[in-house]
């Protein structure tokens, strides 16, 4: 029998919002071990809020919309709340309930910014691989690291060329790359956007520096690749389950990857059975694994024998372990390929460096959120 095609005229409805998940979304079992976390930093909450005054938007709910944001590829915090609005779905995860105001875009992101001053993001993620049925999947011997460029939300042209000074196209995150001494004045008539010819500029990081976003510096990946203004971000994998243990960002340097991880590692080295850290070979320098071996870690790291003589002999690549780790390092790639085309964070949306190092570190523990309920299962099984 064909139905009919008319709209409802009821006017209440007494459906629970549980009741319209269904009960095996995916969601369900992501939200089970997000408030277990956020229920552990409940004292860490406490002390970012004052006892008086008007309520502001819970931080519980905060996080678990910016969850969303991240598993869902939401843009910004005003297609988010648009999303809340109407999404029961969304509602639900969040703690919203259906007649429940959502909140405006600014003042989510001004509450959002809150959490900065607690280190919430790289706690959140400790509360997550925290808990007792993740903690038994984690390795404490094995793990690997990596490091990944974050362009930086730099200014944009309004123009999309300046052929006519330059001779080829002008990349936009490139115009506010200006002298330290530059007031941005300008001076050549034209407005904000004066042509400038800048063939023959000597351009880097010590004479220049962004004037939208002075933390980013520029940097490029190889020789013959294209220079931007980035950071750039830092995890550490254990080799069990592929999850990360640490995330961070940092300015961008030649040494910066290997700071980094010698920083992540130490916490996992202060025990009397040495671990293993893999790498590739941009981490194959004698003063890193030096290093290494010094914090009782041995130098799992592929060896650079590019017109160079490597730091990693054949008292570490004897050894089975050492393919093992060479093998599994590659699998950090994947968080970092979902971090920055899922979670959106190719190019960062916020600027400078404190909120971007945030806004990495937690969409770090969002990929593990997304791997846990299926880990979980199958170790279970």
């Amino acid at each position: 029998m064909r139905g009919t095609d008319r709209r409802s005229g009821e006017l209440f409805s007494y459906i629970d919002l549980e009741a319209r998940v269904r009960a095996d979304h995916p969601l369900r079992s992501i939200r089970a071990i997000a408030d277990e976390a956020l229920g552990a930093l409940s004292k860490d909450f406490a002390a970012l809020y004052s006892g008086m005054g008007r309520p502001s938007i819970a931080p519980e709910m905060l996080l678990r919309a910016m969850l969303l944001q991240a598993f869902y590829s939401v843009r910004s915090e005003r297609q988010l709340m648009e999303r809340l609005e109407f999404d029961l779905l969304f509602r639900w995860f969040v703690g919203l309930g259906v007649d429940e105001p959502v909140w405006d875009h600014s003042t989510f992101s001004k509450n959002r910014d809150r959490l900065l001053a607690g280190e919430i993001a790289a706690k959140f993620l400790t509360a997550i691989l925290d808990r007792p049925r993740v903690r038994r999947l984690l390795s404490s011997d094995h793990f690997s690291v990596d490091g990944t460029l974050i362009e930086a939300w730099a200014e944009r042209p309004r123009v999309p060329t300046i052929r006519r000074i330059v001779g080829k196209a002008a990349e936009g995150s490139m115009k506010s790359f200006r002298p330290r001494d530059d007031d941005g004045s300008g001076g050549g008539g034209g407005g904000r956007n004066v042509l400038v010819d800048f063939r023959g500029e000597k351009r880097s990081n010590d004479t220049h520096a962004s004037s939208t976003d002075p933390d980013a510096m520029l940097y490029k990946k190889g020789p013959g690749m294209e220079a931007k203004l980035c950071f750039i971000g830092h995890g550490l994998m254990e080799n069990r389950s592929g999850l990360l243990v640490d995330a961070r960002l940092t300015r961008v340097s030649g040494h910066a990857e290997r700071l980094a991880a010698l920083e992540m590692i130490e916490p996992f080295a202060e025990r009397p059975r040495a671990i293993t850290l893999g790498a590739d070979r941009g981490y194959d320098a004698t003063e890193f694994v030096e290093e290494l071996r010094t914090l009782n870690v041995r130098p799992h790291v592929a060896q650079n024998v590019s017109k160079r003589r490597s730091a990693i002999d054949g008292r570490t690549t004897r050894h089975a372990s050492y393919a093992a780790s060479i093998r599994a390092r590659k699998r950090i790639e994947e968080a970092f390929g979902w971090i920055k085309t899922i979670a959106g964070l190719r190019k960062a949306k916020l600027r400078g460096l404190a909120k971007v190092d945030w806004a990495f570190t937690f969409a770090a523990a969002a990929y593990n959120l997304i791997r846990l309920p299926k880990l979980i299962a199958a170790g279970a099984s």
